[in-house]
């Protein structure tokens, strides 16, 4: 097995990063990363919390993840399902996962975001969608551009064996159920063909 690239790389995914690593509460104690594939935010994440979890149900990730975090005593992987892995409930400050949410059954996973975060704590979703409406297709079209450019002038690459898959869901679907499930979500879709939800739970 050849040894995982540690170096710096960047995609239409790392590109929300400095959004995420922005929402991280100040203090915050413990946060979980969701689909962390190789550890790339997990590891940057490490700045801002005491102590950060990745979790990914690929095996490879996982062993890339840990191999990669060597001099990051605050970290640790678990390999699992994320909707069913044993995790201490109400017990995060910061959950985050990207791109991975479309993977699982949408709703479920947010309900386990929702159940996981310590009241106070703040969620982070960034994901994928299709598009299904007459406006969302023009707005593909009119990215379509920008993205080619960012992925040429960026070198755009990411870990080998990442685990890949077509969203099911409209971007419209995503927003509809999102603000259903977490009252007073933001929600925004963005140039690199990616939408993020952030909420904050309610305090006690």
């Amino acid at each position: 097995m050849r040894r995982p690239a540690a170096e710096p790389y960047w995609n239409t995914n790392v590109a929300r990063h400095p959004g995420i690593l922005r929402a991280v509460p100040d203090g915050c104690g413990d946060a979980l990363d969701v689909g962390c594939g190789d550890g790339l935010l997990a590891r940057k994440l490490a700045a801002r919390a005491k102590r950060v979890t990745g979790i990914d149900k690929s095996p490879g990730m996982i062993a890339c993840s840990r191999e990669l975090a060597a001099g990051y005593p605050q970290l640790t992987f678990v390999e699992g399902d994320f909707l069913t892995a044993e995790l201490p409930a109400a017990e995060y400050d910061f959950i985050c996962s990207v791109t991975t949410i479309h993977h699982m059954d949408f709703e479920a996973a947010l309900i386990r975001m929702h159940e996981l975060l310590r009241p106070g704590g703040t969620l982070v979703v960034v994901g994928l969608a299709r598009e299904a409406s007459a406006a969302e297709w023009v707005a593909l079209i009119a990215a379509a551009p920008i993205v080619r450019i960012a992925k040429v002038l960026r070198h755009a690459r990411g870990p080998e064996g990442m685990p890949v898959a077509d969203p099911l869901m409209s971007y419209g679907q995503v927003r509809a159920a999102a603000r259903r499930l977490l009252p007073g979500v933001r929600y925004r879709r963005h140039v690199l063909r990616r939408y993020s939800l952030i909420w904050e739970k309610p305090a006690r």
